[in-house]
């Protein structure tokens, strides 16, 4: 027990010994007040090894004291604490003394945890270095305050006294130069007499190298960019002169090696002298950087592509930096020239400005390439120009702020993600955008006079519009923007139209977090909802096809909105109803009206009523969410107010169209409602009608048809001939061999009844046309055989093989109940003869073979129909 006694008492004196040490060294006495500091008494300097003889006698002192005390590891980690404490404060260092003197110590060094000791060895390794370097900067400042002017002399006097008689000491002072360069006054060795012998050195062969490594250490020093760049060309110039650029003539690849480390530095450091130019806006300056690197190019591949790996490799990094600086360089330069010039004219776009608009769009592709290789870098440009522009854009040029913000817009394309998340994923990318973002709604840049900005603002704010999902505190300054004289009534007519197709897209974008803003949007807008009649000689802010997007942001807004279906039936209706209003007195003014001009305007005026409600249900998906939102009685009205429109024998084309399209979008939202209207609206719309209106009208009737399907089957039946007879008649009806239109007209309608054919046949209704007599349905397969075989049309061609193929596989006898004996069974398989006969006669025997072979085998038709269908074959036409 004595023996371990004594073991432990000697560990803590050893413990105490070291922390007198340590607390000492830092001025701290009070960790043991019996164990005198070594270091007591000598001063910072001495501490830090200014005075050679203290710092001698420091270091003995040192030495033996641990020596004596023989310290052992779990004393080194008490040392270690006690440093890593004192990063802290003074406070920490008293307790911890404290409690190694009070308590001893608990644990041993190889009982503490990894992390612990890691720590312990980072943190004293970090307080030896902070030391260091203090004392070297000590060091250094005495040195340049006393001796680094005699120093350089002395420097100079050896390299010209021994450069051709001692080289070995020649090459050790051109070693310390070097060395010295980094951290002494540059104009103590960056100056002519040094220079020319340095260049001189390079002609020695025995001093070369090592004048290449002090003259490389001389360009990479720190120093005005101007400066570096003139002493950079003056060394190239000189180096040039003397046959050094002539790669391929020197054999000595040592040299080379070195040479080439050489100017992988001139390189780089035109580079950064560059970058700094650019960045303080010397454009003068930096476009002589930028060509004095270009006219490195061409030897940087020369050493690049050495045969000797050690000369390639150390060009490698002039190659890096000049390739970034490549894309630097086209990036600003694309930049630039997006930028609109002071000629450009706005108001008038003639064909220089499209020629320039043409010329954007290929400057756009330049830049999605760059943003290929790089675009961290794209990113990084496209901000530091963003970010300077917008810090001043009421004193900067209208040109340089469009540009800016046109930047942010492209790097959408540029930088592409999936659905427009742009603020998510990448965090640094989010980051940069979300911030460009907050920069262009909150700096006030939306109220810039000048139309290209005004523009650009909100074409941005649209294509970003997911950043009001994270930041939608935004919103409102936006809406105000749109809705104000900046947007919806600027003083431009042009920034006016497009603000109102832009205000749509936001707000259908962010339909939920519309629900706060709906009334006050709904009130703000009511003026450009007015319909202007054109005798009130009103002009509007917005035009009739602004205005379709105005109704259909008022329509989304109501349908997305929370309310109850009762609020939004009410917004709705108020919606609608001056619309009805007006459309019922304009109607009877245009039934009165005996001027040609006025007839056409008033028929505009009602058409322009029409779309407006039919804009109004793009917000509506189907019948389901118009019955949620109480809204179909609403429609129902305005079918009953516009249909007896087309009944007005005054101007028939422009109304039918309208209603027409009312009609469209019905089918949708009111779906078997609207059908009681349909047969009165087909009737008249049938009536007087040209090859376009009856080109409009087919799709109408094929909607219904593919929608309903036997729903329709008698309404269907009762219209079919009298549609197939205004077709025929139209067809028939002679027009000029050289009238191209008219010959258009009625390819693309004979298109439209094909499809109604196919529309019908496809929607399991060929009843519909079974049943319109033998004649009748002899005629319409004639006219489908001639399309298929006749008419040069490759579209009309293809639908009426459909159709054949249909109804041979509806009316030819697959079945065990089809009867021979039944006069419509042989009706059909006349028809059928017909038809391969025609086929036969048209396309050659390959055909009936094929379908006799193949075909109808394929559909599993018995071997002696397929005979009684070749018999039907030979039948003659007649």
């Amino acid at each position: 027990m004595r023996g371990a006694r004594f073991a432990l008492t000697q560990r803590r004196r050893r413990r105490q010994h070291v922390c007198g040490f340590f607390c000492g060294i830092r001025g701290h006495a009070y960790c043991n007040q019996r164990t005198p500091s070594i270091a007591a008494g000598m001063d910072e300097q001495a501490l830090l090894g200014l005075n050679p003889n203290a710092d001698s006698d420091f270091r003995q002192r040192a030495l033996a004291y641990f020596e004596q005390l023989k310290i052992s590891p779990d004393a080194w980690q008490v040392c270690a604490e006690a440093l890593a404490q004192r990063t802290y404060s003074d406070d920490h260092i008293k307790f911890f003394c404290f409690q190694v003197l009070e308590h001893q110590v608990k644990y041993k060094y190889s009982e503490l945890t990894t992390v612990q000791q890691q720590l312990i060895r980072e943190t004293l390794i970090s307080w030896l270095q902070a030391q260091e370097a203090r004392r070297n900067t000590l060091i250094k400042d005495t040195m340049r305050e006393q001796c680094i002017p005699n120093l350089v002399e002395s420097w100079y006097q050896i390299l010209q006294n021994y450069q051709y008689t001692n080289s070995e000491v020649t090459c050790q002072c051109l070693e310390v130069v070097g060395a010295y360069v980094s951290w002494i006054d540059l104009s103590l060795i960056a100056n002519d007499r040094f220079i020319n012998m340095l260049l001189g050195h390079m002609s020695i062969e025995v001093l070369r190298e090592e004048a290449c490594d002090c003259l490389f250490e001389i360009v990479n020093k720190g120093m005005d960019p101007v400066d570096k760049m003139k002493l950079v060309e003056s060394l190239c110039r000189v180096l040039q002169s003397a046959g050094f650029f002539s790669i391929d003539q020197e054999e000595d690849v040592d040299f080379l090696a070195r040479f080439s480390k050489l100017v992988n530095g001139m390189g780089q450091s035109l580079i950064v002298s560059w970058t700094k130019l650019i960045k303080n806006g010397d454009i003068k300056n930096a476009q002589e950087a930028l060509q004095a690197i270009e006219t490195k190019v061409a030897l940087m591949l020369q050493l690049l592509v050495h045969e000797d790996d050690d000369i390639s490799s150390n060009i490698i990094g002039f190659c890096y930096d000049y390739l970034h600086i490549l894309k630097q360089a086209i990036m600003l330069a694309v930049m630039k020239k997006l930028t609109y010039d002071e000629e450009y004219n706005f108001e008038n776009e003639g064909e220089d400005e499209a020629m320039f608009v043409e010329y954007r769009k290929q400057l756009k592709l330049l830049l999605d390439r760059l943003a290929q290789v790089s675009p961290e870098l794209l990113l990084a440009s496209v901000r530091r120009v963003f970010s300077s522009t917008l810090q001043n854009w009421q004193t900067t040029r209208f040109m340089e702020v469009e540009v800016a913000i046109r930047l942010l817009y492209m790097l959408a394309e540029a930088l592409p993600v999936s659905h427009g998340a742009h603020f998510s994923g990448d965090v640094s990318k989010a980051s940069a955008l979300q911030d460009m973002m907050r920069t262009l709604v909150t700096s006030g840049v939306s109220s810039y006079q000048h139309t290209s900005v005004t523009l650009e603002f909100f074409e941005t704010v649209v294509r970003y519009e997911k950043f009001f999902t994270v930041e939608p505190q935004h919103i409102p300054c936006v809406l105000m923007a749109f809705l104000d004289h900046r947007g919806l009534r600027h003083s431009s007519a042009k920034v006016r139209s497009r603000t109102a197709y832009l205000f749509s897209r936001f707000v259908k974008s962010l339909n939920k977090q519309m629900n706060p803003f709906i009334e006050d949007i709904l009130n703000r807008i009511q003026d450009l909802l007015e319909l202007s009649p054109p005798e009130n000689g009103y002009q509007s802010l917005l035009s009739s096809d602004d205005q379709l997007f105005i109704y259909e942001t008022a329509g989304v807004l109501i349908v997305n909105s929370e309310y109850p279906a009762e609020r939004k039936q009410a917004l709705m209706r108020n919606l609608l109803t001056p619309l009805m209003e007006k459309f019922k007195i304009l109607l009877e003014k245009l039934m009165l009206a005996q001027d040609e001009e006025r007839q056409a305007s008033l028929a505009d005026c009602l058409n322009h009523a029409v779309g407006f409600a039919s804009r109004t249900s793009k917000a509506f998906s189907n019948k389901q969410t118009v019955k949620q939102c109480g809204c179909s009685e609403v429609y129902l009205d305005c079918l009953q107010t516009f249909l007896p429109a087309l009944s007005c024998p005054l101007q028939k084309d422009i109304l039918r169209s309208g209603v027409r399209t009312f009609l469209h979008r019905m089918i949708i939202c009111l779906e078997e409602e609207v059908l009681p209207f349909i047969p009165s609206a087909s009737e008249h719309m049938l009536k007087d009608c040209e090859a376009k209106d009856l080109q409009e009208f087919i799709p109408l009737i094929n909607q219904i048809t593919a929608k309903f399907k036997i729903q329709v089957s008698p309404f269907l039946q009762q219209m079919f001939m009298p549609l197939l007879h205004a077709i025929f008649e139209v067809l028939l009806r002679p027009a000029e061999e050289n009238d191209q239109s008219a010959a258009l007209e009625k390819q693309m309608l004979r298109r439209s009844y094909f499809a109604f054919l196919q529309t019908v046949t496809g929607s399991g209704m060929s009843e519909v046309i079974a049943n319109q007599g033998a004649e009748n349905v002899e005629r319409v397969l004639v006219t489908v055989i001639q399309g298929a075989v006749e008419y040069p049309d490759p579209i009309a061609q293809k639908t009426c093989f459909i159709i054949l193929s249909k109804l041979v596989e509806l009316w030819a006898p697959l079945k065990q109940t089809f009867d021979l004996a039944d006069a419509q069974t042989v009706l059909a398989l006349s028809e059928c003869a017909v038809t391969l006969k025609t086929i036969h006669l048209k396309r050659g025997p390959e055909c009936v073979q094929y379908l006799q072979q193949e075909y109808l085998p394929s559909l599993q038709v018995a071997p002696e129909i397929i005979q009684v269908r070749s018999v039907l074959v030979d039948f003659p036409l007649n």
